[in-house]
């Protein structure tokens, strides 16, 4: 008796690893390739649930239905017009076909390095066959002034008759026409970023910084002779303020001395005292304007002013 239950117990344990073995899940976002000493048998299996296979023998092969990300490298690449420069893309695909997929590529590394191959190849070939003004816009538009200093704007874009949006595109279909066969969709491509390679950057740079000094040194010359321009009005303006108020103090100063005049005639006039005052007033400044203390004078005895000296002694 306990010898057959040990062996009723074996067997339960063998059903059970077996039947463990043999069931599997499938989420929503899985696909399923089940293989045989390595080769896939059946269809693949894209619905969720729980799923049989055979134990040990078969071998179940999961992928993703979800989109999935491609980032390539930055490849160095000359244009139409001879520009090198860095392109770096990005894509978004898609397994469709899980069968078609696992028997040309095997698993996502694989298809990783395919889709590297296609892309930078169709990047190649369509960014060398275009301007690099082509692959930079994507429509024709007007400048329009931002207000920047030194900014001139006009007529300097030249018009595209692809742009960068239809160059995507291109590189989308193509792809998808080389990857039709690998189980796989290109969903996306577009260009992430585009640079001047190193020596071409320098030169950019150089070009650049030329131009901000040609437009610094124009403001320079500009604003030179602005200043130039009002200092000249300046001393215009000083000079003719200048005469107009010498002109005024002189028309003022003359006014006074035919005031003060008027003044020393009228009183000389009154009496012969108010003369005699007056002439005096008039010798004592001459005194004080003319002589100091060491002046030396000779006088006639007939001058008007030696009869005040004769009188202070």
């Amino acid at each position: 008796m306990k010898t057959q239950g040990k062996i009723i117990i074996a067997l339960a344990v063998i059903l059970l690893i077996n039947l463990i073995e043999a069931v599997f899940k499938v989420k929503e976002t899985e696909q399923v390739v089940i293989t045989q000493f390595g080769k896939p048998v059946g269809e693949a299996i894209t619905t969720p649930g729980l799923k049989i296979k055979v134990p040990f023998i078969q071998k179940v092969n999961y992928f993703e239905k979800r989109y999935m990300e491609w980032d390539g490298d930055p490849n160095q690449i000359p244009t139409k017009d001879k520009k090198f420069i860095f392109v770096d893309t990005y894509a978004r695909w898609q397994i469709t076909d899980p069968l078609q997929f696992f028997k040309r590529l095997t698993d996502e590394r694989g298809a990783q390095s395919r889709i590297a191959d296609i892309l930078d190849g169709e990047t190649r070939d369509y960014i060398a066959a275009h301007n690099l003004d082509e692959v930079v816009r994507s429509i024709n538009r007007i400048p329009v002034s931002s207000g920047s200093i030194g900014e001139e704007v006009g007529d300097t874009l030249s018009d595209i008759e692809v742009g960068r949006i239809k160059i995507q595109n291109m590189i989308l279909q193509s792809s998808n026409e080389r990857v039709k066969d690998l189980g796989i969709a290109i969903l996306d491509v577009r260009i992430k970023r585009l640079n001047y390679v190193t020596e071409v950057q320098n030169q950019v740079y150089e070009r650049m910084i030329s131009e901000r000094l040609r437009i610094a040194e124009k403001f320079r010359s500009e604003g030179q002779g602005e200043a130039s321009k009002i200092n000249g009005e300046k001393e215009r303006d000083l000079k003719t303020i200048q005469s107009e108020a010498f002109r005024r103090a002189e028309e003022i100063r003359g006014q006074a001395d035919a005031r003060a005049t008027a003044i020393y005639a009228s009183a000389y006039d009154q009496s012969q005292s108010a003369r005699n005052l007056y002439s005096f007033v008039k010798s004592m400044e001459t005194f004080r304007n003319t002589f100091d203390s060491s002046t030396m004078i000779i006088l006639s005895t007939k001058s008007e002013l030696y009869k005040y000296l004769v009188n202070l002694q």
